[in-house]
């Protein structure tokens, strides 16, 4: 059975439970997913044919203020973007929804299964200058205040995916390994982000190799120049895999060796957020293109 038809038809398991039977069977390769916040602003009607040249069936729909395709799928309504979507031959694979926060996720769950979206990704609450045993107490009590949310997820065919984000609690390695560790409920995963972590890749190669099946999406993304300021394009877009300094492949090899399955996602962030990574569409694909082709390349080593 191919692996994307077995992870459609498993629901939340076909995310992080099925990774160790789906490696035996097939090559390891890349899920790959299209950000829509990498496109700004520009309509979904122009970047939806762009998922397929980019090498990806599934899209990822983000909300202000990184892009407003959220807004622009409440605005056409759900019949009209199941039409869009069905007219390009895209799928929704992810709802980025930092802004809800992970305990108001509620309201995406019905329109995640309506679109059989496998992922909601979200941050991260508590006190993020707890260290050693603090931390623990911290995840403990965010992944006990999780368990409704995920329930809620699970019987709607949706994991949750918790993104190791800057300035929150799952921060560092620490945090990291202490969610995969703690969080055993099978409707909340790790969306594992490279960009917010030291940019030492054997470091985050073993750590990755570490996590086991909690790993439910994975940022294609390093740190480069930051994002947080204005600066030429060409340093902002040193944040793309193949780009920067972060050498891939000790990452991969780590995905490699806990059969991850789950998405890909090539990615950066633009100053100031909600615009375009480059000035046309095209360019924005291309450069999507350069950094897949990239994480093939560091594929063929391991």
């Amino acid at each position: 059975m191919k692996r994307r038809s077995f992870c459609q038809i498993s629901g939340v398991a076909g995310v992080a439970g099925i990774a160790r039977a789906a490696g035996n069977r097939d090559p390891f390769r890349l899920n790959y997913l299209v950000s829509s916040a990498m496109y700004g602003t520009t309509p979904l009607a122009e970047v939806l044919p762009e998922v397929g040249k980019a090498g990806s069936g599934h899209i990822d729909i983000w909300p202000r203020p990184h892009a407003n395709h959220r807004e622009q799928v409440a605005d056409m309504g759900l019949d009209a973007f199941e039409e869009l979507l069905t007219r390009h031959g895209v799928k929704l694979g992810v709802l980025t929804q930092y802004k809800l926060g992970p305990f108001g996720l509620g309201p995406e769950l019905p329109v995640a299964r309506r679109f059989g979206c496998r992922v909601i990704v979200c941050g991260a609450s508590g006190n993020r200058r707890a260290r050693g045993e603090d931390l623990r107490k911290e995840v403990a009590g965010f992944i006990e205040k999780m368990k409704p949310h995920a329930d809620a997820a699970g019987e709607h065919g949706v994991t949750i995916a918790v993104e190791n984000h800057g300035g929150q609690i799952l921060a560092t390695p620490d945090g990291i390994r202490i969610f995969c560790e703690l969080a055993t409920h099978p409707a909340l995963g790790l969306a594992y982000a490279p960009h917010h972590l030291p940019q030492d890749a054997e470091l985050q190669g073993k750590l990755i190799a570490g996590l086991g099946s909690k790993v439910a999406f994975f940022y294609g993304q390093q740190h480069g120049q930051g994002s947080y300021r204005k600066q030429p394009h060409e340093l902002e877009r040193l944040q793309m895999p193949g780009r920067g300094e972060l050498d891939f492949t000790p990452l991969l090899r780590g995905l490699k060796k806990i059969s991850f399955s789950g998405f890909t996602e090539p990615f950066m962030h633009p100053f100031p957020r909600g615009i375009p990574i480059l000035g046309t569409t095209a360019g924005v694909t291309a450069e999507i293109n350069r950094s897949r082709a990239y994480l093939e390349q560091c594929l063929q080593k391991i």
